[in-house]
């Protein structure tokens, strides 16, 4: 429960985030919804996830054990020294428990003078893990301001993709950098918006920071008073790159995120956890260039997201996105993607959708072949073809570079079985 004894929106969004790394499915916004319904961790914006500051692709520890304030720590506020001896969880040795109450103090003590609201925060030994929000003016208009904390393990996949900076085809932003500071610690800065499929106002800038020793600190903020929901208050969000950096990177938070209590080893008897395999972007990308017409000209591609990969292609009239996406485990939500389609004789089915796209650009167009293999795998692989390059800009062309039937071919060419 939060300190201030009530549930805030704002970290139930970041627990969210935080915990689930690798939904990013996304292709045919409508049906997958209907899908997303029936299975809560294919949701459909794992790529807003990771866009809000890099905090999802982390999994949050479990609840508190013991904890032991440092005796020497005379410029750390006034912390609790243990944790609920009922915990399941275990600290880290000689490390702090940090009050919802303390994470508001350090946050303000860092922060330029202003007049703060709609305070929210929970302690280093909650189970969904410490973090803090509150509303900021220094004058200039309230904005929202969230932080969020957690462990992750250096040099992991999981790093890489959280301080990678977004593909501009997917995702479109103002600013991000990534770099190595010299303490060998990792600092991501991004300038976007929150909604960056939609022409909406409302700012995000986020920064993340990951140590050597594999503590994650994250930063939002936005230019209104409310992540969503809100009018846009104030041109831009209220700290600038440089505050923002100074922000992520003092040192308290790191002892922040050293308080959050290790999950405990699994004992050896319990059965071990089944998870769904994923197919890796690269190998979804190199099939589908493998498999395009050879009249095409691919001019830009991209393969790093799990399940999910694109091409630009032009066949001399203009580029064209083509996208795919293969996933396993869909098998138990067929009766509602594949309501309206067909059966082939080998039992796979088929659904095909021509629409608008699926996001801002004036007269863009999807066209999608939408397929699931039979078997207990589930296994789907959709194709989508835009008539343009880049689904946030306008229309290129008349129609996508590839025809219905060709995407159809490629959907259900034998090539894919190779990933099964």
């Amino acid at each position: 429960m939060l300190e201030n004894d009530r549930q805030d929106p704002f970290e139930d969004r970041l627990g969210i985030a935080l915990r689930d790394a690798g939904d990013r499915f996304e292709t045919d916004r409508a049906a997958l919804v209907t899908a997303g319904r029936a299975r809560g961790r294919r949701a459909l914006l794992r790529r807003r996830a990771a866009v809000v500051s890099g905090v999802a692709a982390v999994a949050l520890a479990g609840v508190g054990g013991v904890l032991v304030l440092p005796a020497d720590d005379p410029a750390g506020p006034d912390r609790s020294s243990t944790a609920s001896a009922a915990s399941a969880g275990t600290a880290t040795a000689d490390a702090a428990v940090f009050t919802g109450d303390d994470l508001l103090r350090e946050l303000k003590g860092l922060l330029p003078r202003g007049t703060y609201g709609e305070e929210s925060a929970r302690g280093s030994d909650h189970q969904l893990g410490p973090a803090a929000h509150l509303v900021y003016d220094e004058g200039a208009g309230a904005a929202a301001i969230g932080m969020g904390f957690a462990r992750v393990e250096p040099g992991s996949a999981q790093v890489r993709e959280l301080m990678a900076c977004p593909d501009r085809n997917v995702t479109p932003y103002d600013d991000c950098t990534s770099d190595r500071l010299p303490d060998g610690s990792l600092l991501k800065l991004y300038q976007g918006y929150e909604y960056p499929d939609l022409r909406v106002d409302t700012k995000l800038w986020t920064a993340d920071l990951v140590t050597a020793e594999g503590q994650h600190v994250s930063v939002l903020e936005w230019n209104s008073p409310a992540e969503k929901d809100a009018p846009v208050s104030r041109d831009e969000p209220p700290l600038s790159t440089e505050r923002l950096r100074a922000l992520v990177t003092a040192g308290v938070w790191r002892k922040v995120a050293d308080a959050i209590p290790k999950s405990p080893k699994p004992s050896r008897s319990a059965a071990p956890r089944t998870e769904r395999p994923e197919v890796s972007g690269k190998s979804a990308g190199a099939t589908l260039s493998a498999l395009l017409p050879g009249k095409l000209d691919v001019v830009a591609h991209s393969g790093q997201e799990s399940e999910y990969a694109y091409v630009v292609v032009d066949d001399g009239r203009g580029r064209s996105l083509v996208q795919i996406n293969v996933q396993y485990g869909m098998g138990d939500v067929a009766g509602q993607l594949y309501a309206d389609g067909e059966t082939l004789p080998d039992g796979t089915r088929v659904a095909t959708r021509q629409g608008p796209g699926e996001k801002a650009g004036s007269g863009v167009v999807m066209w999608t072949v939408d397929t699931l293999r039979p078997g207990p795998a589930g296994f789907r692989v959709v194709i989508s073809a835009f008539n343009t390059g880049d689904q946030n800009k306008g229309a290129t062309r008349d129609a996508p570079a590839l025809t219905m039937e060709q995407l159809r071919g490629i959907a259900l060419s034998e090539q894919w079985d190779a990933l099964r």
